[in-house]
């Protein structure tokens, strides 16, 4: 048996009787309070202000779910500030990335503009029997052409905004 409940103790067991009722009884009272809706706003004040978009409703109804964390509450990394060797250095490497996907984009121009041949390619197995598959052909190379055209541009482009480290 709990020591709180012995018959000793006379005085103990009508106090904590009566702390406990009181608790229940509040914990009741304010699960029963009266909750407003205003607008997306809920709360158990009586409202004075827009007391006309107010509307009472019953505080069983009412689920309050919290909010996920945001990402601002993370504490912020600030960049560091680059020295100017170390990005020199970045840009040199930036450079050297562009410039060499910009040799293997002409290379691929190159090979395109051979096999294109001006509009007029070589017919390949299928095509000599199904035109419509040379016309596809065709179209396919033109476009990637100029697809690889305006990649070509695009690289250089980039180039032009890299300073020039020598």
């Amino acid at each position: 048996m709990p020591h709180c409940l012995d018959k000793k103790d006379g005085l103990r067991r009508p106090f904590l009787l009566v702390l406990f009722l009181q608790l229940f009884s509040e914990g009741l009272a304010h699960a029963q309070s009266t909750v407003y809706r205003c607008g997306n706003v809920y709360t158990n004040q009586i409202p004075s202000e827009n007391a006309a978009d107010c509307k009472l409703i019953s505080a069983a109804t009412v689920t309050v779910i919290p909010a996920p964390q945001s990402v601002r509450s993370l504490p912020a990394t600030t960049p560091m500030a680059l020295t100017a060797q170390e990005q020199k250095k970045k840009d040199t490497d930036a450079r050297w990335i562009l410039e060499t996907e910009l040799k293997k984009l002409e290379a691929r121009q190159a090979e395109l503009q051979t096999e294109y041949k001006q509009g007029a390619p070589d017919k390949q197995g299928a095509e000599s029997r199904n035109h419509q598959k040379y016309i596809d052909r065709i179209a396919q190379l033109k476009d990637s052409l100029s697809r690889n055209a305006e990649d070509i541009a695009g690289l250089r482009r980039e180039l032009d905004r890299l300073p020039v480290n020598r």
